[in-house]
């Protein structure tokens, strides 16, 4: 169960054995009365709240989930084009090669910034 790429799973769903003597209960003890899951406090049965946790991503983080499936279905697409093509594929080198040397022209402009306190 989970949405937004968060998976809650797991756990033992069947009941452990246990049996309990109802007539004296000791402290801690769990039992299910009806629908109801009950804790033994030492003095009486409580019913303990049926409230689950909900367990959710904020909406930023969501958005750059959806970002990177977007992005990852562009690559694969590219990749399918660029294998079935050669002239595609001689274009994407050339798209890599301009990618370095803009990574390498960035750090000049960012050791010249630091050098001349621009």
């Amino acid at each position: 169960m989970g949405t937004g790429g968060v998976t809650v799973s797991g756990g033992d769903t069947s009941l452990p054995y246990i049996n309990p003597n109802l007539s004296n209960p000791i402290q801690g003890m769990l039992r299910i009365n009806n629908t109801n899951v009950e804790v033994f406090n030492g003095t009486s049965w409580q019913t303990l709240p049926s409230s689950y946790a909900t367990v959710t991503l904020d909406q930023d983080i969501q958005d750059i989930i959806q970002w990177a499936r977007t992005q990852r279905q562009l690559e694969l697409n590219r990749a399918t084009l660029i294998a079935n093509n050669p002239a595609l594929e001689i274009a994407y080198r050339a798209v890599l090669r301009a990618e370095q040397n803009f990574d390498t022209l960035s750090k000049f402009v960012e050791y010249d910034k630091e050098i001349h306190n621009v």
